[in-house]
């Protein structure tokens, strides 16, 4: 094996991105870590991305690791022709900009294809084809199109996902279809185009709420308004301020939970001998759970559920994950440099593969530091 060798599945794949935000640079961060060369073009000045502020100041650093960065300016003749020499010594090309803007560069996959036919063309858009496809969207706008502030909010209030679900997403099934699409080739010769799409995925997210719906004829409610399938299944408040999720999704777990929690009252009740009896008087019985478990030490608790094997959760920050005892353990949480020089912590794809997590390889690029690299051995090719 060459000593540079990575011993990745998608080695020798060469992955060019055009791509900003979330949903491109997540498609691409997947194959890079799956072992794939991926060379971020960046305009002149780098990304937008790298200096957004707020909420969006740990996208870049997020979903751009293992990548090369090469600055080319596409809006330039030169940078136009360099950009087509690249793609040709590439087989995959990840694009996610407003619709009709590669086309309009001569990069569509239209263009490209009669000059490089074995090109994987992988386009992230906000719809795919239909009355919606030239709309622009966003996450938080097809969350609002496809159900899901709908469902997460209390009846009336509709609120977002507090994270970037369908941009994520979105990125993965692009991924996914460019390892059908290498697979496909390697049978047929030909590269094709694959389109991954916000909106659909957001669909794809509420199907099980579109069947709900088509199966009782019945609107489903908000989730914090549900008829919930079991009687314990909810967050309680304990001592000290603190929250802790706790569910019995069996009759045995019930008892089990009133056990941990000393009231034998409740597992003695016949009116509450059945999950379909405890889901009747639910509201009730989660108030006496309520005014029992205000009174339980959070870690002292959450050592009890876990001796019993009953399912619980603390209810977790984003920056307490950082030091998670159990991403830190598996290997999922590691180091990566950042173009700073400093250091920050990094989420792993959540795979493991022959033993091994596929992991950070080199320091997160700095703006145009491959350029000479990759486009030195273009013009020398």
């Amino acid at each position: 094996m060459n000593p540079s060798s990575t011993g990745l599945p998608l080695e020798g794949v060469r992955v060019v991105e055009f791509t900003h935000m979330v949903m491109g640079p997540t498609c691409g961060m997947i194959l890079a870590d799956l072992g794939a060369e991926v060379i971020k073009i960046e305009p002149p000045g780098g990304d937008k991305t790298r200096s957004l502020p707020g909420l969006g100041i740990g996208f870049f650093r997020s979903f751009n690791r293992n990548k090369k960065s090469v600055v080319l300016d596409i809006h330039t003749e030169e940078g136009l022709a360099t950009a087509k020499d690249l793609i040709g010594q590439c087989d995959v090309l990840l694009e996610n900009f407003r619709p009709g803007l590669m086309d309009k560069l001569g990069l569509g996959h239209t263009a490209l294809k009669a000059l490089f036919p074995q090109l994987i063309y992988v386009s992230h858009k906000g719809f795919l084809p239909g009355p919606y496809e030239n709309r622009l969207a966003l996450d938080e706008v097809v969350q609002n199109m496809a159900g899901l502030t709908y469902m997460t909010g209390p009846v009336g209030r509709p609120l977002r996902a507090g994270t970037s679900v369908n941009d994520i997403m979105g990125g993965m099934f692009g991924a996914i279809g460019v390892l059908a699409a290498l697979r496909e080739r390697e049978r047929t010769g030909e590269g094709q185009e694959i389109q991954s799409a916000l909106f659909e995925n957001c669909a794809l997210l509420a199907s099980q709420h579109m069947q709900q719906f088509q199966m009782t004829g019945e609107v489903p409610p908000p989730f914090p308004s549900r008829v919930s399938a079991w009687s314990v299944y909810d967050t309680f408040g304990v001592a000290g301020g603190e929250q802790l999720f706790i569910g019995a999704v069996s009759d045995k777990q019930f008892l089990t939970l009133c056990e941990v929690l000393q009231r034998p009252d409740l597992a003695n009740d016949p009116a509450l001998a059945t999950n379909a009896q405890r889901v009747a008087v639910r509201p009730a019985l989660l108030q006496q759970l309520s005014d029992t478990l205000q009174h339980h030490d959070l870690e002292t608790l959450c050592a009890q559920l876990q001796a019993a094997g009953l399912p619980y959760a603390k209810v977790v920050r984003p920056d307490q994950l950082v030091q998670d005892e159990h991403l830190i353990a598996s290997g999922g949480l590691v180091p990566m440099e950042t173009p700073e020089g400093d250091t920050t912590q990094v989420v792993l794809l959540p795979l493991l593969m022959g033993g091994r997590r596929p992991g950070v390889r080199h320091a997160l690029a700095k703006v145009g530091e491959h350029t000479d690299e990759v486009l030195g051995a273009l013009h020398a090719a």
